[in-house]
């Protein structure tokens, strides 16, 4: 069975950088699916010191991580790496089920649920 999301070590090792920058240690990373951005759907990163009682649980890297069973569909097999570069760094996300994306990268739709695009 295919993990909803996918942290690669190096986001990881980010994530554990940011929760301890903001004293997050001991909370879980939540992946979720929003509305807007250019294509009708967009990512979002959060912390979180409680699981709801929809959420999947995941555990990676040492990172608990929660998604909505909502959301789980939409980003199933998604893959959520960091990348450095001479131009900064970033999270970068691949998800298997986007069917197309706006060219920042951060909005998305699905076959199966488009959201409410923006303007860009």
């Amino acid at each position: 069975m295919t993990e909803v999301v996918i942290l690669s070590e190096a986001a990881a090792y980010r994530v554990k950088e940011m929760m301890k920058h903001n004293e997050e240690e001991g909370s879980m990373l939540r992946v979720a699916v929003n509305g807007g951005g250019c294509s009708g759907l967009s990512y979002g990163m959060s912390f979180e010191k409680e699981k709801q009682e929809d959420d999947i649980e995941l555990h990676q890297h040492g990172i608990d991580i929660v998604v909505s069973t909502e959301d789980a569909s939409i980003l199933n097999g998604t893959t959520i790496d960091y990348k450095e570069s001479l131009m900064g760094g970033g999270f970068t996300i691949d998800n298997p089920n986007a069917i197309a994306s706006c060219g920042c990268g951060s909005s998305f739709r699905t076959a199966k649920k488009e959201g409410t695009p923006e303007s860009c």
